[in-house]
């Protein structure tokens, strides 16, 4: 394998780094970090630009201030909701309708999350990286300009030998001419979790994941929650299981309008009456709401960077082009990378950008020659019922083998923890997908049920080694777990023999 070549413009000229990173999130900290552990001059340039709304945040990125982190926590509170409800019948003498205060809720996620603001700082200096809380655009290949967001901004002028962006993304909000009043009255994930007030009757705009996770809690908690989806739900997975999703919402609450595209926002008496085209009817539809989020995509933070005035190729969205130099993350110009959301058709995860990050810095700084490896990247969509899988969907896998070249094994299954309370599992399902190789090499893998991430982690590491079918059926499980169901699937779809499983 040939090198990547990393040697900038070969110019001897001393920088004042070996590297800067524009970017404070997972990515650019751990490439920031990693780099700083390998004896270099690092520098981090990390500015948060307030939202429509004037929310802004700390170091950390997404992840830590508005994304993973947060939804977390209150997909727990909401978890814990539900497990109250559930312990009357393990014989808790609890109340009957347990009530959740939004604002001590809120107030202890954002404490968290400050408290890793601060660690992510500490670990910096810690290291002797220099943390800037800066705008940066680039001047050249190699020289940085940052100034502050003021009326009367300083510029300052830092160069180095490498950089790294890794800005990631913000939500993405209609455009005014097709949804007028938007921008007004609706807020977005950088928002949600900065809401002083109780939500109340709420609207998410959106088929991702994160519209789904959001209408997911805020249903727990007990606020009447309306999901409104141009055509289907979580529409770059596996569509099988995104119906178990959707399905397993509705049972618990939340509301789903499909084929429907909003029209108009306006205010009406302090409430957000939104006004939507039914596709589904033909007809047009409007309702009051408290609060309006929007989730419909989020754009790439490379706008008034520079870029593409050094030489930086991007895409019409604005996301950079890696692969250059015979390397994933090197840009079109040699010492300039990309790591993260920023990065052209790679997953938008938080440890795939992490991951990437220190795997850089160490190809940039320390002759390693380990690529970012992409695929069976696995994940998890924190609803209701939790949905986790790793490598293809059903459908890649019959656009890549053929209906005839894979074989899938699936089930239906009961978690022990729902027999007792009685809560329907009509939605928890496995399926294993498999080519049609002597011992069935295993290409994708999906569960919704408890705890599906735990689930789903070793699974992962195992399917990166090359786990068939064959010695998945051969490993022993552990019982009574719901992962146990995963290495005693048998049953293939194609038999047509029902898959539900019986018996403990």
């Amino acid at each position: 394998m040939q090198k990547p070549k990393h040697d900038g413009n070969g110019s001897s000229v001393k920088r004042d780094y070996d590297l800067i990173v524009i970017g404070g999130g997972s990515g650019g900290l751990a490439c920031a970090k990693e780099a700083a552990d390998l004896g270099k001059r690092v520098a981090v340039m990390d500015y948060v630009a307030p939202s429509p709304k004037g929310n802004s945040w700390g170091l950390g990125g997404t992840c830590v201030n508005v994304g993973c982190i947060p939804k977390k926590l209150m997909h727990q509170a909401s978890l814990l909701g539900e497990y109250i409800k559930q312990a009357k019948s393990f014989g808790w003498n609890v109340p009957d309708n347990p009530i959740i205060s939004w604002n001590k809720l809120t107030d202890s996620v954002r404490d968290h999350v400050k408290s890793l603001n601060w660690g992510h700082r500490v670990k910096l200096r810690e290291k002797h990286v220099d943390y800037h809380n800066l705008i940066g655009t680039l001047r050249d290949r190699n020289t940085v300009v940052t100034y502050t967001k003021t009326d009367r901004p300083e510029e300052k002028v830092f160069t180095a030998d490498h950089i790294v962006i890794a800005t990631g993304m913000r939500p993405r909000y209609p455009l005014e001419s097709e949804v007028p009043g938007t921008l007004r009255h609706a807020i977005t994930s950088d928002d949600i979790f900065w809401l002083r007030n109780p939500p109340g009757k709420t609207l998410c705009i959106g088929a991702s994941y994160v519209a789904l996770e959001f209408a997911g809690f805020l249903t727990g908690f007990g606020f009447e929650t309306k999901v409104m989806v141009r055509s289907a739900p979580l529409g770059r997975f596996d569509q099988q299981m995104a119906g178990f999703v959707m399905n397993a919402m509705k049972e618990h609450g939340t509301e789903f309008l499909l084929q429907c595209v909003p029209t108009r926002m306006e205010d009406v008496e302090g409430r957000v009456k939104v006004t939507w085209n039914d596709a589904k009817e033909g007809k047009q539809n409007s309702d009051l709401f408290d609060t309006v989020i929007v989730a419909i995509g989020r754009n790439a933070s490379t706008q008034n960077m520079g870029l593409e005035a050094v030489g930086v190729r991007m895409d019409d969205a604005g996301f950079i082009i890696g692969g250059h130099n015979n390397d994933h993350e090197c840009s079109s110009v040699s010492n300039i990378y990309a790591i993260g959301d920023v990065l052209k058709d790679r997953p938008e995860l938080t440890p795939v950008a992490t991951k990437a990050g220190k795997l850089l810095a160490r190809r940039i700084f320390n002759q390693s020659l380990e690529q970012m490896d992409y695929e069976m990247v696995p994940t998890t969509v924190f609803t209701p019922l939790e949905y986790s899988f790793v490598g293809l969907s059903e459908e890649a896998a019959i656009a890549r083998y053929g209906a005839d070249g894979i074989e899938v094994y699936h089930a239906f299954f009961k978690p022990l923890e729902y027999t007792v309370p009685g809560k329907k599992a009509d939605n928890c399902y496995i399926k294993v997908i498999t080519d049609h190789s002597p011992n069935g090499q295993i290409v994708g893998m999906h569960y919704t049920g408890p705890n599906a991430g735990e689930v789903m982690q070793g699974f992962a590491a195992a399917l990166r080694c090359g786990l068939t079918k064959q010695i998945l059926t051969s490993t022993v499980g552990i019982h009574p777990t719901c992962a146990e169901e995963v290495v005693k699937l048998h049953i293939t779809k194609r038999s047509g023999i029902d898959p539900t499983v019986t018996g403990c």
